[in-house]
């Protein structure tokens, strides 16, 4: 039995969403949810829904950490709904965390109450996002990583993402040999910088890589690799701008549907399309995104995430601790040494 400590008041719409995600998965899984976070509020909120109650335990917690907060100090400050779930797994109350809070706040509780995995020098922040599907059956998500845990990165850091973004991707997607991608500004070996030439390198001659060489920006949402590594800012820019154009792109045909008639009749017969990929780029599919590294993980919902979104997070957080995502990580990095 999976046991999953969820931060209930963590994100834009806590604890009403939160609560009713877990409501929603407590009714159609085995997994336990343990709620931390204000237990009156909690319960206000179950009273309103269907759930069941085997499924669910409630751990109070008195604070908060608001989204606008500064980490750090709000880590020492509070005992927060994010500290003590964070907390409750590290004692061996629950198997792994789910969040849709102050994503600073997340990294640094999981640093300091989690170890970090052996050999390893940095825990990443990894995140699914849609792409092109370059051959039938391939995965129609790829995994970016880092996106915000480490700024700036060494050779050895970007080798390592690649080993856990790799080991996640065999356990959590099922592909059996993923291709790993290395984001620069060109294809070419000696391109980047002495620490991605380094990086390209390293990973081209580890057996435990399918590594794809280097790939470019307009390589992101193409199929060329299932895995794409890059340091913490730069993937951060990538992941914003991938989901920023989506949402632009279905503002835009929703305002010209208002302004003209013929616009109107055209983006009807589009519609189907044009509702494919809505569906394609919804964040609430995927849940959220994983911090690779320690010996336990926590899922990273987007802080805006709705009821779909987190129930969808607490699966996968699931499938993480069943699928021993954190050993198999592990394994690999003792097999690259």
């Amino acid at each position: 039995m999976r046991s999953i400590a969820v931060d209930a008041m963590g994100g834009d719409h806590a604890p009403e969403e939160v609560v009713k995600g877990v409501a929603q998965v407590s009714l159609t899984t085995d997994i336990e949810c343990l709620l931390v976070g204000d237990e009156r509020r909690i319960q206000a909120v179950l009273e309103g829904v269907s759930y069941n109650p085997e499924h669910i335990a409630i751990l109070h917690a008195r604070d908060a950490i608001g989204m606008a907060e500064e980490p750090r100090e709000a880590i020492k400050r509070k005992d927060s709904s994010l500290v003590v779930g964070v907390r409750a797994v590290a004692e061996g109350r629950a198997d792994a965390v789910v969040s849709a809070g102050n994503t600073g706040a997340c990294v640094l509780a999981c640093a300091k109450h989690f170890r970090l995995l052996r050999g390893l020098r940095r825990a990443a922040l990894a995140s699914v996002y849609p792409r092109h599907r370059d051959h039938p059956g391939q995965d129609r998500f790829a995994l970016l990583l880092d996106v915000g845990a480490t700024v700036r990165c060494e050779a050895e850091e970007l080798v390592q993402f690649a080993i856990m973004g790799n080991a996640y991707a065999r356990r959590v997607s099922k592909i059996a040999s993923p291709a790993v991608g290395l984001l620069n500004m060109g294809s070419e070996e000696m391109k980047g910088g002495e620490a991605l030439v380094e990086a390209h390198r390293r990973l081209r001659h580890l057996p435990a890589i399918n590594f794809a060489g280097n790939v470019e920006g307009n390589d992101l949402v193409r199929g060329k690799a299932d895995v794409i590594v890059c340091e913490g800012f730069v993937g951060n820019v990538a992941l914003k701008l991938i989901e920023g154009v989506s949402e632009v792109l279905y503002d835009l045909t929703s305002a010209a549907a208002e302004r003209r008639v013929a616009w109107r009749v055209g983006l009807r017969l589009l519609s189907r399309g044009i509702e494919r990929l809505r569906a394609l780029t919804d964040y609430t599919q995927y849940g959220g995104s994983p911090i690779l590294g320690f010996e336990h993980h926590l899922i990273k919902c987007q802080g805006r995430s709705t009821a779909h979104a987190i129930g969808n997070a607490v699966k996968v957080a699931a499938k993480t601790v069943r699928d021993r995502v954190p050993a198999e990580i592990a394994d690999t990095l003792v097999a690259a040494r």
